[in-house]
């Protein structure tokens, strides 16, 4: 004991001083955080009271200049405020401005350094701000901080680091007594003898090996425990992962066990038509095929879909296989194939004419027919059975695309229940009153239902669907969760906002913006520096082109400056034209632009370049690298990925999105002009802001846009659904019982 207290009272002597040592050093650092602090104040009260500080001055109200600062200088920190603006004139100041700080000898007083002034209460600090505008091209605001605070809190740190020294000595000490009274070679060994498991519960001659057989259950518990807890980890730290094709293949190999991806769409990414005695490849004008094609080209695995090319029957296998894509294969697609009565009353029956209008707020009334149904159901179990026979495995994962296999997520469960059934909607999903309208409604709901997971692309649409659920179905719905459970299976229904891949194919992107910009006016015989706008679209009642048709009259009549130096090139890619609606709505558009352009382009360019035919993504994206800007007038769209394809073309930073508020990307991308295109007025206001926009706002903008495309990518989309699958998986089999 007295050998402990001949050591134990020098330690405390040692510490004792070594926090008088440390003291001042720490003092020293304190001090320059304070000014450190100080000087990033100054710098946010300059850019705060900037504007309303400009706005007295330009109404000449000097005299109030000085009640506004002596508000400001309320605050205990700030001693005085003061703004000069020019060098040889009065400071405009609170009463409180010490008289050393005059508008010619600011410049004594450098930006950022420890510049101290004393005063009867005390230290003070000067800091000087540039605060200009075009009027005052040199005024400098002039703000003193009262430092009598930062002493204070200086003689607290001096007084708590002598404390912490002090209590660091006491518990070292008896540290140092206690350890003294042990045997401390032998207890260090036996701590580190049962830190590697020997003895108590491992044989030290069997490493690896419990000697207790009733601890082995036990430890493999442990294990696969951890094993979960790790992976859980992973794929909640989203922040952390760069959502790349690698990423995705590291997911479906360890995550999943390395099983293939089976999607199905209506849609096929690739089709073969003929054209004379060739065949050729087209891709389809889809947000759905931008989406998942890259997907696939991730994962491998298969597609299928519609066989509805001219020449598609003519490139498949024996199994109606044909592999993709045509230059570099990475996967297969499996083609199913309708007669003529299946896809009209399938396709364009009940999947166009009824859930199409159903879900979308257009003000196109739904037809809803007995025997469309009847093909509707025959379809969906024609693509279960192609997916039964293509499934890799008893437990595959089953990505199914949209509203025209709503019946297929249950009739696959039937058939695979340990399958993993993943359904996105692409479209809206609308209110429960506007749902109620479909004569199936429960059997739409209770096929979707078959889903282990359940993606939309907003919250407001999974709001409504779990609505709808609770409205027409005897089903318990978990609004804390936001699952569904119906018979013995439980859903989880969940936001995935799609988007497109990042970078973007660097075949698209490859020719430079200027070549863009030259070859897109020639080919549609612009003069050089007129100024384009962009519409890609299907040629779709949702798509609001006849409102984007109206806005751009609109302008023309507002600011006649435009006739004859601005164009909208709209591309709209023909679809459903068998339907009466689709016809019609074409009609309108031709006619609509016709009236158009021959109101305002008789003397020169016209101002609508209506283009009705298919173009291939690097024709599009050489459009969208020549515009001006790109508007998406949207009246009712889930995501819409023509925003995210014009943010991404734009590696030039320029360029301005006009976009719809009733798109889902309007909820992620407020940095572009958000419009009603309903007001026609609004609309066209937009258009002009964009054509005169400063380069420097368009850069800021679309750098923000483009680092939110970057990082939210159609990788993460995927990603984000194959780590939820992979987290119900790990907690347990999907065919349990829900309790």
């Amino acid at each position: 004991m007295r050998l402990s207290l001949r050591f134990v009272l020098p330690l405390m002597l040692v510490l004792w001083g070594f926090a008088y040592v440390v003291t001042p050093l720490v003092d020293r650092l304190t001090l320059r955080w304070f000014m450190r602090d100080l000087d990033i104040r100054s710098a946010l009260i300059a850019n705060t009271i900037s504007e309303p500080l400009f706005d007295q001055l330009a109404a000449g109200r000097k005299v109030k200049i000085g009640e506004f600062f002596a508000r400001i200088t309320q605050d205990e920190r700030l001693y005085a405020l003061g703004f000069c603006p020019t060098t040889d004139a009065m400071p405009l100041a609170s009463k409180s401005l010490p008289k050393e700080l005059r508008c010619d000898t600011l410049d004594r007083w450098p930006h950022g350094g420890d510049n101290q002034l004393p005063s009867e209460r005390g230290p003070l600090h000067v800091s000087v701000q540039p605060l200009a505008n075009e009027t005052y091209p040199s005024g400098r605001l002039v703000l003193v901080h009262d430092l009598g605070y930062i002493a204070r809190r200086s003689e607290e740190t001096k007084r708590y680091v002598v404390y912490f020294f002090l209590g660091l000595a006491a518990i070292v000490s008896l540290m140092t007594v206690v350890i003294a009274q042990l045997s401390w070679r032998g207890w260090v060994a036996g701590i580190r003898s049962l830190l590697r498991g020997e003895g108590l519960l491992r044989d030290p001659g069997a490493v690896g090996k419990f000697s207790v057989p009733e601890f082995r259950p036990i430890a493999r518990d442990l294990q696969r425990l951890v094993q979960d807890l790790e992976s859980e980890y992973r794929a909640r730290d989203e922040s952390q992962v760069t959502w790349t094709p690698e990423t995705l293949r590291a997911i479906l190999h360890g995550e999943l066990r390395g099983n293939d991806v089976i999607v199905v769409s209506n849609r096929e990414p690739y089709i073969h038509q003929r054209r004379g005695d060739r065949i050729e490849v087209q891709r389809p004008a889809s947000g759905l095929v931008t989406a998942l094609e890259p997907i696939m080209r991730a994962c491998s695995g298969t597609w299928i879909a519609h066989g509805s090319g001219s020449a598609d029957r003519a490139t498949v296998d024996n199994h109606d296989r044909v592999a993709v894509p045509p230059e570099k294969p990475t996967y297969k697609i499996r083609r199913v194939w309708l007669n003529q009565a299946e896809e009209a009353g399938y396709y364009y029956g009940f999947a166009n004419e009824g859930m199409w209008p159903l879900c979308h707020i257009a003000h196109v009334r739904p037809i809803f027919r007995s025997s469309d149904w009847g093909h509707y159901v025959a379809v969906n179990r024609k693509f279960a059975d192609a997916i039964v026979a293509e499934a890799p495995s008893e437990n595959p994962i089953i990505l199914v695309q949209d509203y025209h296999f709503a019946l297929l997520p249950r009739m696959v469960r039937e058939r695979l229940p340990e399958a993993t059934v993943i359904t996105f909607w692409h479209i809206p999903w609308p209110n429960p009153e506007s749902f109620a309208i479909c004569p199936w409604r429960e059997d739409i709901l209770a096929g979707m239902l078959g889903s282990s997971i359940l993606g939309f692309h907003t919250q407001f649409h999974c709001n409504n669907f779990v609505d709808t659920v609770d409205r027409f179905l005897e089903a318990r719905v978990d609004r804390e969760t936001f699952t569904v459970s119906l018979g013995r299976r439980e859903t989880a229904v969940r936001r995935y906002p799609i988007s497109i891949s990042w970078p973007p194919d660097p075949a698209i992107v490859e020719k430079p913006i200027d070549e863009c910009v030259a070859e897109r006016r020639a080919a549609n015989r612009l003069p050089r520096g007129h100024r384009i706008c962009i519409g890609v679209d299907r040629l779709d009642y949702t798509k609001g082109i006849l409102e984007r048709f109206r806005a751009v009259e609109r302008l023309l009549e507002l600011n006649p400056e435009w006739i004859g130096n601005f164009s909208l090139i709209q591309i709209a890619a023909p679809t459903r034209s068998g339907i009466e609606e689709y016809q019609s709505h074409e009609s309108q558009v031709r006619s609509l632009a016709t009236r158009i352009n021959e109101r305002f382009g008789r003397a020169g360019p016209t101002p609508i370049v209506l283009k009705v035919e298919h173009h291939e993504p690097r024709e599009v994206y050489e459009y969208y690298r020549a515009a001006d800007c790109c508007f998406v007038s949207s009246l009712h769209d889930g995501m819409n990925l023509v925003a995210k394809e014009f943010v991404a073309a734009r590696d030039d930073e320029r360029g301005v999105l006009i976009l719809s508020q009733f798109t889902g990307a309007a909820r992620e991308l407020p940095e572009a002009l958000i419009v009603n295109p309903y007001d026609i007025d609004q609309c066209a206001a937009a258009l002009h802001l964009s054509l005169i926009m400063p380069a420097q706002e368009q850069r800021d903008r679309m750098r923000l846009m483009r680092r939110l495309v970057r990082e939210f990518n159609v990788y993460r989309w995927a990603g984000r659904m194959l780590l939820d699958a992979a987290a119900m998986r790990r907690r347990g089999p999907l065919a349990n019982t829900v309790a």
